[in-house]
């Protein structure tokens, strides 16, 4: 098992990743369907506890898989079955998901992680025994996932606060595993192919985002109630989610990831929140259309709409973090503002529409600065 050149032409995401994708989206759907029915029923201290923990689960099987993939995807016989065996984890996990958030019950959780982890511990075992150049960093990185693996395990002795405190400390333990592995040789991956990734995993999360709020549409349209505020909601969202999709690809995602190491991690990081917030904006978006349709009493107009404003701030703000000092001119800064503007909506009336609105502008503005800043090195 040979690395990966990171200087290789026309890497490309493989059939085998975008199929790996695909059993991540019912983990994702799953997240998403739990958190709008929480957001509906107006527990907030639930959706504010359990969806970034169970997103956290999510996001993190994706990028250990992407990540080594990017590196040391051989696409032979045996890379494929390991690739196999750890989308059958996915899957235990993605079934392990609304016990997770209603409940904190972690049991299905990490047993659909242990299935991942032995893959994927073994395949940096592989790639240390047939790459001699990397064999410290793909050891070390191999221990850590099974380190981390024999404390997600502990971690179901204990419940209560108890848990909870022992899972922020198993998310530190996960972040640092790449860290440190990485100070003593980084990994052979792929710029190009690393955009991409998480431009077509982008993709699918907003999708989800669009099947949830149409599915939530259809469903006030099939009750036939209150369809002068159904639409004004459905307007603002078809806005909103066209405008995070253009936002996202207004400028090259490459290069944030091609500057520094330090640069990496914090693209490969901060898309924590953009995946979140992504699919979080579909749950609010559904919410939204409950209460619109009059088809659930315990959500406010106002709280529809903070279901909706909060992800969305969230999102732009993630992207603004992510891409760092790689962004064309003040983009970052305009990002931020945005996000400001957006929260502000929470306390207006049709709040949906009015955030459309103003990603709209966003999108205005965003071109602008790319443009502007095209044109600079030619002056």
């Amino acid at each position: 098992m040979r690395g990966r050149g990171g200087d290789e032409p026309h890497r490309v995401a493989t059939p085998l990743e975008l199929f790996v994708d695909l059993c991540f989206v019912v983990a994702v759907a799953q997240a998403a369907r739990s958190l709008h029915h929480a957001l509906s029923s107006d527990h907030v201290g639930q959706a504010l506890t359990s969806y970034p923990m169970v997103f956290f689960a999510v996001w993190w099987a994706w990028m250990n898989f992407t990540w080594f993939a990017s590196a040391y995807d051989t696409d032979d016989v045996v890379y494929r079955l390991a690739v196999l065996v750890q989308i059958a984890g996915v899957l235990i996990l993605a079934a392990g998901v609304p016990r997770l958030f209603d409940d904190h019950d972690l049991t299905v959780v990490t047993f659909g992680y242990l299935v991942m982890r032995v893959s994927l511990a073994g395949q940096w075992l592989r790639a240390a025994r047939d790459d001699p150049p990397s064999r410290r960093t793909n050891r070390r990185y191999a221990f850590g996932v099974s380190a981390c693996m024999v404390g997600w395990l502990l971690l179901l002795l204990l419940s209560g606060p108890a848990q909870t405190v022992g899972f922020v400390v198993m998310v530190a333990a996960e972040l640092s595993v790449p860290v440190l592995a990485e100070r003593h040789g980084a990994t052979n991956w792929h710029p190009h192919h690393i955009a991409e990734r998480y431009g077509l995993f982008t993709l699918i999360v907003l999708g989800e985002s669009v099947l949830a709020a149409t599915v939530a549409v259809q469903s006030a349209l099939d009750s036939g109630q209150a369809l002068g505020s159904l639409f004004v909601v459905a307007g603002g969202g078809l806005l909103v989610v066209f405008s995070m999709w253009w936002v996202y690809f207004a400028a090259p995602t490459e290069e944030p990831i091609t500057v520094t190491g330090r640069d990496s991690f914090r693209w490969g990081y901060g898309h924590y929140v953009v995946f979140a917030s992504a699919a979080a904006v579909g749950a609010g978006l559904a919410a939204a259309v409950d209460q619109a349709a009059g088809s659930v009493d315990a959500l406010s107009h106002r709280g529809a709409t903070a279901a909706v404003a909060v992800p969305v701030a969230l999102y732009l703000a993630g992207i603004a973090f992510a891409r760092g000092r790689a962004q064309p001119g003040h983009t970052g800064a305009a990002l931020l503002v945005a996000a400001l503007a957006v929260l502000a909506l929470v306390v207006v009336d049709f709040g949906v529409l009015a955030i459309g609105a103003v990603l709209v502008v966003v999108v205005a503005v965003v071109i602008l600065i790319a443009q502007r800043a095209e044109r600079v090195p030619m002056a």
